[in-house]
């Protein structure tokens, strides 16, 4: 999800940890734990240092090894040593890594439920798992989260923190809930998607901001069908070709382009490809794109490739066409 949602769900962490009798009797404890509840909650985005190497290197780590299983152990050694020793909690180490623990699988337990997925399971396993069930950002849970924390900073102040470990206990009770609404809403938009196209194929949902609207990808054999579910009613709104990409099934300018770093790191990460060229005045241009991140008639997401007449690379470039507040939310 993102950062400041990640941040907000560190902080409840650490109210729902109030609960721990420890936690609400000694106050350096409860910092501790706010401390590492808060970084941990964000520790897995830090491969978004990967940036600086450029946009494919960050496509190629990002949610990957930083959100993988030994990393969900790693990251709270990591935080929770030093915070011990800042705090003096040393007596009370293992709650402190426990809450920083459930900090970090929080956040890559809410990954997985988002459209761009995450590699969990590493190093067994480096498929893209994503359960395409919540938005980037949620504002239902964004909000029930806000409040707990309004509620614990204006009117629980200096009384019980054991109160304050209920509320958020009913808070993520909430979340939990709303979490399982929404994927049970998904298995049956999909059963929808299915029935209504009668197709059936590997179908990918899209969740928008509101409860009742959701953008669909559905992949038969031979095509790609493109479409919104709006309260219930599922709309066909574009169709690309399913069109062969890999090495020697390909046009050979599509070929051409196969080994340049924007299109690894793009075959690295994207799923449901749709490859196409045309020609320029100087050559081709050769566009790369993941049919699951449309909006409105376009593919936003891919890798564009330039040649010359000779189908030498001139450049590549990856990454987003489309501004950072417009949907797809993922």
């Amino acid at each position: 999800m993102d950062t400041g949602s990640h941040l907000l769900f560190g902080v409840t962490l650490a109210g729902l940890s109030c609960l721990e009798p420890a936690v609400a009797g000694e106050p350096a404890l409860a910092h501790a734990i706010l401390a590492g509840t808060l970084i941990g909650s964000h520790a897995p985005d830090f491969d978004t240092v990967a940036r600086l190497r450029g946009y494919s290197s960050y496509v190629r780590i990002h949610r990957g090894i930083t959100h993988s299983l030994p990393a969900l152990f790693l990251w709270p050694i990591i935080l929770s040593l030093p915070i011990a020793a800042i705090f003096g909690v040393w007596d009370h180490l293992i709650s402190l890594y426990l809450w920083t623990f459930a900090a970090v699988v929080f956040h890559v337990f809410l990954d997985l439920f988002n459209v761009y997925g995450v590699q969990c399971f590493r190093p067994f396993s480096k498929k893209w798992f994503h359960l395409d069930t919540l938005c980037l950002y949620e504002p239902f849970l964004f909000g029930i989260h806000t409040v707990g924390v309004l509620l614990w900073l204006l009117v629980w102040q200096g009384n019980s923190n054991s109160s304050i470990g209920m509320i958020f206990a009913w808070i993520y009770g909430a979340t939990f809930a709303y979490i399982a609404i929404r994927s049970w809403q998904r298995y049956y938009l999909i059963n929808r998607v299915k029935s209504e196209l009668g197709r059936d194929g590997i179908c990918h949902l899209i969740p928008g901001l509101s409860w009742f609207h959701w953008q669909f990808v559905l992949e038969s054999e031979g095509s790609f069908f493109l479409g919104v579910i709006c309260f219930g009613n599922v709309q066909i709104q574009e169709e690309y070709t399913r069109t062969n990409y890999t090495q020697g099934d390909s046009h050979p300018i599509v070929q051409a382009t196969l080994t340049t770093d924007g299109v690894r790191a793009f075959l690295h990460f994207a799923q449901r490809i749709h490859v196409c060229w045309k020609e320029k005045h100087d050559g081709y241009e050769v566009q790369w794109r993941d049919v699951r991140f449309w909006h409105k008639h376009k593919l936003p997401f891919g890798v564009n490739v330039q040649l010359d007449r000779d189908m030498n690379v001139i450049s590549d470039t990856l990454g987003w066409d489309k501004k950072a507040w417009d949907p797809p939310y993922v």
